[in-house]
């Protein structure tokens, strides 16, 4: 900073000395030495998408993260959305409820241990596509590290979520409901996986509030809690 404000004073000093000419050229290096290098971008982005994760996983680990949260519940499964309609038009409305509850207790659970392996893959994103990240949309980022692991995020999060779901018997529950709707005279049996819904679900949901948190950076200044996500997202901003 010191450097900056002596560079300047220097400028001002010299100024009535150049031409025009000069003096645009010497504060457009100025003003080039505060850009961050293509290291620097690469660096901020996963620095703001780690801090997007981790704030993400925070919030939904949190009890209620996931059910007190409207953006993000996880609902009774869509597909077999008349299992849930029947159950509640023959008075179990209160097991679906608490079902939905186990559901997403075990998203919230899950959540704990969702950071890691998020940070893991966000440090394998390479420097490629750094500077049209850093100037794309709002959730640029957040659209990269979704596009590019999001297979593999999947494939890693599933057996976290699978055992979640058993510690907060929401596996049982299901079952317990799908096995009472199969023995409704006349009805299809139906049977859908929960614990790859359930992952999916719980992704979509981490997914939704790194892309707040992502924006939130972009936006905000005071968000930017480093001085690298300072000179990075305030380059951007200039």
């Amino acid at each position: 900073m010191i450097r900056h404000l002596m560079s300047l004073v220097l400028l001002v000093t010299v100024a009535s000395a150049c031409t025009t000419q000069q003096i645009t050229q010497a504060l457009n290096d100025y003003l080039e030495d505060d850009k961050p290098t293509t290291f620097e971008v690469s660096s901020g982005l996963k620095e703001a998408l780690v801090q997007g994760i981790t704030k993400g996983a925070n919030s939904a680990s949190a009890t209620d993260g996931f059910f007190g949260n409207p953006l993000i519940k996880i609902p009774f499964p869509p597909e077999v959305q008349k299992v849930e309609n029947t159950l509640r038009d023959i008075g179990l409305g209160k097991e679906v409820d608490k079902f939905v509850l186990t559901l997403n207790r075990g998203a919230e659970e899950a959540a704990k241990q969702a950071k890691p392996i998020f940070v893991n893959a966000i440090k394998q994103l390479t420097i490629q596509d750094a500077w049209n990240l850093l100037n794309g949309e709002q959730d640029a980022a957040t659209q990269f590290l979704e596009r590019t692991t999001r297979s593999e995020l999947q494939a890693k999060f599933k057996p976290v979520m699978k055992n979640a779901l058993d510690q907060t018997n929401a596996t049982r529950y299901y079952g317990d409901l799908v096995t009472q709707y199969n023995k409704i005279p006349f009805v299809e049996d139906v049977n859908p996986n929960l614990d790859d819904y359930a992952t999916q679900k719980a992704l979509d949901g981490l997914f939704t509030l790194v892309r707040q948190e992502e924006a939130n950076i972009r936006e905000n200044p005071t968000a930017r809690v480093t001085q690298l996500l300072k000179k990075v997202f305030g380059y951007e901003e200039g």
